[in-house]
């Protein structure tokens, strides 16, 4: 509990994919973008950590008497059909009351609101989460938790590690292992990691050895997404996030929503080729006069590396996808070369949508006849969130192209 406007000191100790690629990606379009722009696992645990915030339930009556005083809860309804798996309603409520009286000495601009949506999805359940609207008298901010029940053998080890600093723009990240045996991660970053908006997102994640899931979110603005910036940073710092996520009053709560089904640690089998597989591939085709200064992979169908030609650093992506016929109309138009397979190709150069002033993308986007696509797009800057720093991409479409449709894919 939270005393006259600070927190007692805790211990001081120290965030795959085939259909999860798809999910991810924001960067799929006609202009055939890659389907996937970097940071796969960050957006899996942006999907884990971000359930907090969307609303499901029906809320009644929720009041707080004073911060960290009395809390009073009306009934909560619930969105869940039949069938569903979902956390207990006085768990949600508690979330709500937790959350409250951990908080810093501030003001709520609203009550906490608790997520009360289901699942079908028995291997794991919905979890049990709030969010507020919380002032510390420098400005409104956003802040969620979500409480949830894991089999830590069934995590991909990227969900609990920090982003890829060639994929991903952040302040700070650290990912480490408590005493307890608990994996923490802390984290500084941005809603939108090319920094169109200001709006900063720092966020908590824990996940102890008994597979109890606490998540803490936190932005500079009295919402994640569509408000303007109300404070230079989030209230909370990473110190203080780390002992709220720790606080025991989460325990008993978590121990109460469903157990996900178990289930052996080895995962599905990807469709497409690995991200060691292809990222061996790539390297290999690599024109001459090109160092490799850095490269990172995805479980399957994508890969990158940064090169260097002694001008500067450009980052070069690639993806390799199966059973990509559905969007084949959208992709290959007008203009779209035949090759005596039937393969198709595009080639496009100009702007890159991310990273400062300057930058250029050069891509070639291929589809054989039966779906599968090749896309490799290159950028003028070793990170395609940062901004320009070298003239053009060091490779050229006709060398993006030999790449695209060479046989080695298929192999």
């Amino acid at each position: 509990m939270l005393e006259n406007g600070g927190m007692k000191d805790r211990e001081s100790f120290e965030d795959g994919l085939g259909a999860a690629m798809k999910e991810a990606g924001e960067e799929f379009s006609a202009a055939g973008r890659p389907l996937v722009d970097g940071g796969v696992a960050r957006g899996r645990r942006r999907s884990v950590l971000r359930r907090s915030a969307a609303v499901t339930g029906s809320v009644a009556a929720l009041a707080v008497i004073g911060l960290g005083g009395s809390f009073v809860t009306g009934g909560f309804g619930s969105s869940q059909d039949a069938g569903e798996v979902g956390a207990p309603t006085a768990a949600l409520s508690q979330v709500a009351g937790v959350l409250a009286a951990l908080l810093p000495e501030g003001q709520l601009s609203e009550p906490p609101v608790s997520t009360a949506g289901g699942t079908k999805d028995k291997k794991r359940p919905h979890p049990a989460a709030a969010s507020v609207v919380y002032d510390d008298g420098h400005g409104k901010a956003a802040l969620s938790v979500s409480l949830s029940r894991e089999n830590p053998g069934r995590l991909n080890e990227d969900e609990f590690s920090c982003p890829d600093s060639n994929v991903n723009t952040f302040e700070t990240c650290s990912a480490t292992t408590l005493k307890d045996g608990s994996r923490l991660v802390l984290f500084k970053g941005w809603e939108y990691p090319d920094r169109r908006e200001e709006t900063k997102w720092w966020y908590a994640d824990l996940l102890t050895p008994e597979g109890y899931r606490i998540a803490l979110s936190e932005w500079n603005a009295p919402a994640e997404k569509g408000a303007p910036v109300s404070r230079a940073t989030p209230p909370l710092s990473l110190d203080r996030m780390k002992a709220l996520v720790r606080a025991k009053e989460w325990r008993s709560i978590a121990a109460s929503l469903p157990k996900p089904q178990e289930q052996p640690p080895a995962q599905q089998t990807p469709k497409g080729l690995s991200g060691a597989v292809i990222l061996a591939r790539l390297t290999a085709q690599l024109p001459d006069g090109l160092t490799v200064t850095a490269s990172g992979k995805q479980e399957a169908e994508y890969a990158y590396v940064v090169v260097d030609d002694g001008r500067g650093k450009s980052f070069v992506q690639i993806n390799v996808q199966p059973d990509m016929s559905g969007v084949e109309g959208d992709l290959f138009g007008a203009g779209t070369e035949v090759l005596p397979d039937g393969t198709k190709v595009v080639t496009h150069e100009g702007p890159g949508e991310k990273g400062g002033a300057g930058v250029k993308m050069r891509l070639a986007d291929t589809m054989r006849p039966d779906g599968f696509r090749v896309v490799i797009s290159a950028f003028n800057a070793g990170n395609q969130n940062e901004a320009a720093t070298r003239a053009e991409p060091a490779l050229t479409l006709a060398q993006l192209r030999k790449i695209a449709t060479s046989k080695v894919w298929r192999k």
